[in-house]
């Protein structure tokens, strides 16, 4: 059954299945379609409507960041494209709209002591009853490879046992966000913590034959919703904790888990600098330890703040916003 209902159903369909035979990943298409097709019917829209000026009020009827609103124009824009080509339509009616100005955003970043401090506040805070250890010692290691491998947050959650190779302290990460998978070495010190775990929990647990390399039971994995609270409860027992704010048109971040993976990339970045190389020769081997599918969603690193700078910049922005 198909999900769209306006007039332009069929053509919906068409180009997924011909974006698809490209090899494109289609799930983001679907929803800037669906969007488009709930639009179609609440306007009662006719193919005689489909002008410049009808884009323009879905535009500024979208109540959502303006990255989301430009994402949804120009996967328009592509569509009556491929309409045109096929002589469906005879122009496209947003080929002059322009996108809208997009908002800067300035994601927290850790810095090293700080993430010390938390991965200190987080060992220390485990229960040694045998009912609560394992658990939360798993709990403590999907976060500690979120701080020192970059992951994101459910690429501890889908490791398997035989994924972690402890004689050549290796991870091997699969069905990654852009279905990259990647085998990547891991710090000795990480290594010897997991291969701890496995043993506390033999130990505690029995030969249990939950598959998973982080396991909240026997029997079941762990989910991301069990590790964030402990994540944010950590944040504020050392004094991190900060709301999200809006200043302007600049989104600063509050710690989140993926902030870790923002401070690995930031930090290691840094820390090359500091030794005197080149981030820019170090680009190609954090893009493929990160597991990034193209090559400028790293080289965004070279322009994050560490979190000294980060610091100064947000403070000066909250004292431009209170000038009159």
């Amino acid at each position: 059954m198909s999900p769209f209902e306006s007039f332009l159903s069929e053509q919906f369909e068409d180009y997924i299945a011909y974006r698809h035979q490209l090899g494109y990943d289609t799930k983001g298409l679907q929803w800037v379609l669906r969007t488009l097709d709930r639009h179609l019917l609440r306007k009662k829209a006719e193919p005689a409507d489909l002008t410049p000026a009808f884009f323009l009020t879905l535009q500024a009827g979208l109540q959502t960041q303006s990255k989301s609103v430009n994402r949804l124009l120009s996967t328009t824009r592509m569509f009556f494209n491929y309409l045109v080509r096929k002589d469906v339509c005879q122009d496209n009616p947003l080929k002059d709209i322009p996108l809208l100005a997009e908002e800067r955003f300035i994601p927290f970043v850790f810095s090293p002591a700080q993430i010390d401090q938390l991965l200190e506040t987080l060992g220390r805070s485990l229960r040694r009853e045998p009912m609560y250890f394992v658990k939360e010692l798993g709990i403590y290691l999907a976060i500690l490879l979120l701080a020192r491998c970059g992951m994101r947050i459910y690429e501890p959650l889908r490791l398997k046992r035989y994924h972690f190779r402890a004689d050549d302290h290796t991870l091997y990460v699969e069905k990654t966000k852009f279905k990259k998978d990647r085998l990547i070495p891991i710090p000795g010190a990480v290594a010897v913590e997991i291969t701890n775990y496995l043993a506390v929990r033999q130990s505690l647990w029995g030969a249990d034959d939950n598959p998973y390399l982080l396991a909240a039971s026997p029997k079941k994995p762990f989910y991301d919703y069990l590790i964030r609270p402990r994540f944010h409860q950590a944040v504020g027992d050392i004094g991190l904790s900060c709301p999200r704010q809006t200043i302007g048109t600049t989104n600063i971040g509050s710690p989140t888990p993926h902030s870790l993976r923002h401070s690995f990339a930031v930090n290691t970045l840094k820390r090359i600098t500091e030794q005197g190389r080149s981030p820019q020769h170090a680009l190609p081997v954090l893009a493929a330890y990160l597991g990034h599918c193209e090559y400028k969603h790293t080289t965004k690193y070279l322009k994050l703040l560490d979190a000294s700078h980060r610091h100064n910049l947000v403070a000066f922005i909250q004292t431009q916003a209170h000038r009159p």
